[in-house]
């Protein structure tokens, strides 16, 4: 191997490490954000290790512990209509709000970052691929939703199934616009020149250039995937009883509102901290990746 091709290489190296320490510089200046980032390690801390921090399974029911209020000795955020620990449930639910979140947009990335390539590279496959997606974006997000649970089947897979085509159109017209502006570019043009393939151009050079707005959606998606998740849910189209997913929680605790309000209270402030996490961390990034800001 050449000198100059190490030296290239360290060159490299050395330019995404002051790309990503200026990144985190100004995430950390950006004070919502790192509440924000705080919040979600709670939550992932939470979800890895539930067993060890919980007394009860989420499931086991006392009957002669029923409705018992925040507080209760060793029931610290009391327990349900069916005397199951609600703090057991909490845990247990963030597991499924990253993995259905984490899933849907794992999915929602694939199609909507190979499509949006697509889209952008070949202007034949365009028109054809954008009207496709503008039939996606005429039907309202959660009724898109619940037309393919309604079709599938209520369960968290078909729910994550569900979400993840939700998320493609957004994505693909995301990746889209960007790849329309990355073509332009002279170094792109000097590939062409050549000789690369299409392929390489678009994989190897086009889509490592374009990762910050995937990245800022990917994160701010999360936050729409989780309370989509608890909102099919809440309707009865997601996670089915005993599963102690937090949207399911609040449908089963609206009927005890008046006597047991934390049983629709506590899932609901988990479901808002933890979008209200996904949503400044994402405004976070964005700013963050802004190459037009300036650090003090």
């Amino acid at each position: 191997m050449s000198t100059q091709t190490v030296t290239a290489k360290g060159l490299k190296n050395v330019e995404k490490d002051s790309v990503f320490k200026d990144t985190m510089k100004r995430m950390l200046k950006n004070k919502l954000a790192v509440i924000g980032l705080v919040i979600i390690t709670i939550q992932i801390l939470l979800a890895a290790f539930a067993p060890f921090l919980t007394s009860y399974a989420p499931d086991t029911q006392t009957l002669s512990a029923r409705e018992l209020p925040i507080g209760s000795e060793g029931h610290w955020l009391g327990t349900d209509n069916y005397g199951r620990d609600m703090w057991s449930r909490i845990v247990y639910g963030a597991r499924i709000s990253i993995l259905v979140g984490l899933g849907s947009v794992a999915l929602g990335l694939i199609g909507g970052v190979i499509l949006g390539l697509l889209s952008g590279y070949y202007k034949k496959l365009d028109a054809i691929i954008m009207r496709i997606m503008d039939l996606l974006f005429s039907f309202p997000g959660i009724l898109l939703a619940m037309l393919i649970i309604a079709i599938l089947g209520t369960s968290l897979v078909n729910v994550v199934i569900a979400i993840s085509i939700w998320s493609i159109p957004n994505c693909a017209r995301i990746v889209r616009g960007s790849v329309l502006s990355a073509k332009k570019e002279e170094y792109i043009l000097a590939q062409r020149s050549l000789g690369a393939s299409d392929r390489r151009i678009m994989f190897k050079h086009i889509l490592p250039n374009i990762t910050a707005p995937i990245i800022v959606f990917a994160t701010m998606r999360m936050a729409t995937a989780i309370l989509s998740t608890s909102a099919l849910s809440y309707l009865g189209l997601g996670a089915q009883p005993p599963t102690p997913e937090w949207g399911a929680m609040i449908a089963a605790g609206q009927d005890y509102m008046w006597t047991s309000p934390h049983m629709t209270i506590v899932p609901g402030i988990a479901i808002m901290l933890v979008v209200f996490a996904f949503n400044v961390v994402g405004d976070g990034l964005r700013d963050a990746l802004d190459p037009n800001m300036e650090l003090d």
